[in-house]
């Protein structure tokens, strides 16, 4: 079984422990049963930019939402079920200018984490060059 405080100290310490994040904070968690929940976390990845977390757990269903912004959103990772002719369905990924694309994630929030991670160290990449 999955609980609040495990999940949101899992991924709390995969954030922490990563070198593209800066600061790590819980900025809202509610547990409506041991088996249902909510948190949002945010990640500093730079003075300007931040990772935004929203995980809701539901008797083991989980709906997510990844959010890189600055001023305006940079990017997105979301399983909200639209765009359901996409071969990732629910999962896709919402570039900065409005396309939207196919997505990695496939709803585990441990795993998931590293590969927005790995997709943010490459944006930066791409941003520097």
């Amino acid at each position: 079984m999955t609980s609040l405080p495990s999940m949101l100290g899992k991924v709390v310490a995969i954030l922490q422990s990563h070198p593209v994040c800066k600061k790590v904070i819980s900025i809202d968690t509610k547990e409506f049963s041991p088996d249902q929940f909510y948190f949002k976390i945010r990640a500093d990845i730079s003075e300007t930019t931040k990772l935004q977390i929203r995980i809701y757990y539901n008797r083991g269903h989980i709906d997510y939402a990844y959010q890189l912004f600055a001023d305006i959103p940079i990017c997105r990772w979301d399983n909200k079920e639209e765009f359901s002719s996409l071969s990732t369905f629910p999962h896709h990924y919402h570039e900065h200018q409005g396309f939207v694309k196919l997505s990695p994630l496939r709803g585990d929030p441990i795993r998931d984490i590293q590969v927005v991670l790995q997709e943010i160290v490459q944006l930066s990449k791409l941003e520097k060059k």
